[in-house]
């Protein structure tokens, strides 16, 4: 009996202007905050060349990554792009350490939104917020793509004009000297410490871009993906660098930067050091710089809801997951889902709260463990596929090919390695995670080949790839 195939029934109604605003706001948090953290490890000279390396890697991997988003316009992104390539397991595992990075980077968020409605509303206990924002954008979420869409890009043109506008009122208590002052990790000389300091610091320069690669889920809801998303892009990364650089560059120039490191609400305290703690200025930066937060929280809750449903509608978490709602259209009960973990994870500080890191670093440092897998299942698979699917279309080939794919594998592996060196205990809690996804994985055979047959996911005998082809009907 012939199996069903799988029905599309995503809405394709975004443009490349929606996918640029997706783009730049699943990020644009990480200039809010998140990354001041790297300075307690680096200093602010080791950071800036942690954050020049990690853009570097950024850079090489989104030129990559956008051949195979175009070439596999899946709402699946890396799980789609490795299973093809790889066969079920190595779906997998791009699938779980992408559903680590979208399901843990919105708590980290929204803690933030609540320490900076904290600063508006002393009383307000941030946890509080942080359960309220989730309740507010899970249900624009659900409400349909296009309002989403819409909202995202709304608030990133808010957001990125915010940024510009830090930058601005900042420029004149600027100096070069603040910046470069006590620089490096242990003083102010390039020694032993520093270098360790440089390699510590890789999880919170990640967090300046993280989570970009998770436009790639909304292409199954992009009109023409193999045009648009290349567009999206290629402005995304470039307006992200561009923000990044100049956001650090300007917040550790107006006074002593260590009193901004460890905190989540780095520009506002930065802001008050120049303009005073009753200026209309960091008043709005507080209420509009909520907007670059509330981009990215938004975006990933719409990048993780769809990763949960293409699992699910292949079979690798329960098919319920994979409903979509009657009337909005929307994967509901994925979006219900990673709210439910994510709340679960703000509340848990005793267990999340280890190893001298605080609860926002610790998060954000589980959520780049997962991208750092993916980003590296998915160059393994732009090698695989480039080798043996010859035939396949690709409407945008990755430039400087083999090289700039191989620059992203590179540093995403040295990061990885360095990372669990330094995090230990947060490394094993991952590998834990993943560990238990993958007894699952094990368990569950019978309900992936239940599963409707999705030609995306296919690898082409007749191209050399034969990943199916070698496999009796049903066969994992």
């Amino acid at each position: 009996m012939e199996k069903q195939k799988v029905v599309r029934e995503l809405t394709p109604s975004l443009k490349t202007i929606h996918l640029w605003g997706i783009a730049v706001g699943l990020v644009i948090s990480g200039e809010y905050f998140g990354w001041s953290y790297g300075w307690a490890s680096a200093g602010t000279l080791g950071f800036l060349v942690t954050s020049l390396l990690i853009a570097t890697m950024y850079t090489t991997f989104i030129f990559s990554y956008t051949e195979l988003t175009t070439s596999i316009p899946h709402a699946g992104g890396p799980f789609a792009y490795a299973r093809r390539a790889f066969g079920p397991t190595g779906g997998f595992i791009a699938g779980a350490a992408t559903l680590i990075e979208f399901v843990f980077a919105p708590p980290a968020i929204a803690l933030a939104i609540g320490a900076y409605l904290n600063v508006q509303f002393p009383g307000l206990d941030p946890k509080v917020a942080a359960v309220g924002a989730y309740l507010v954008f899970m249900t624009l979420n659900i409400l349909g793509v296009q309002l989403a869409a819409n909202f995202e890009l709304f608030v990133t043109v808010l957001a990125i004009g915010e940024l510009l506008v830090f930058m601005g009122v900042v420029t004149p208590g600027f100096s070069l000297a603040n910046f470069s002052a006590n620089g490096w990790a242990g003083g102010s000389e390039l020694n032993h410490t520093a270098v360790l300091g440089i390699l510590a610091a890789i999880p919170f320069a990640i967090w300046f871009f993280l989570a970009i690669e998770g436009a790639a889920m909304a292409a199954e809801e992009a009109e023409d993906p193999r045009r648009t998303i290349p567009k999206a892009y290629i402005g995304g990364i470039l307006t992200l660098v561009v923000l990044a650089i100049g956001v650090m560059l300007f917040a550790g120039g107006v006074g002593d930067w260590r009193k901004l490191a460890n905190i989540n609400d780095p520009l506002p305290q930065a802001m008050k050091a120049v303009v005073g703690d009753n200026s209309g200025w960091m008043h709005m930066l507080v209420w509009i710089g909520l907007f670059g937060l509330i981009a990215s929280f938004h975006g990933i809750i719409m990048g993780y809801s769809r990763q949960i449903f293409a699992l699910a509608r292949a079979g690798f978490m329960p098919a319920i997951f994979a409903r979509v709602h009657p009337r909005f259209k929307t994967p509901h009960l994925a979006t219900l889902l990673g709210g439910a973990i994510g709340i679960i994870a703000i509340f848990s500080d005793e267990w999340i709260s280890f190893g001298g890191q605080t609860l926002t670093a610790n998060i954000i440092t589980m959520s780049v463990f997962g991208a750092l897998v993916m980003y590296i299942m998915s160059m393994l698979s732009l090698f695989r596929l480039r080798r043996c699917e010859t035939r396949l279309e690709r409407p945008f080939r990755a430039p400087f090919y083999p090289l700039f794919p191989a620059i992203a594998l590179g540093i995403a592996v040295l990061s990885l390695v360095t990372m669990a060196w330094l995090n230990q205990l947060v490394f094993a809690v991952f590998v834990a995670a993943m560990l238990t996804g993958y007894a699952y994985f094990l368990s569950t055979k019978d309900q992936r080949d239940a599963a409707p047959e999705d030609d995306m996911l296919e690898s082409r005998p007749e191209t050399g790839a034969g990943l199916r082809a070698s496999m009796a009907p049903g066969q994992d």
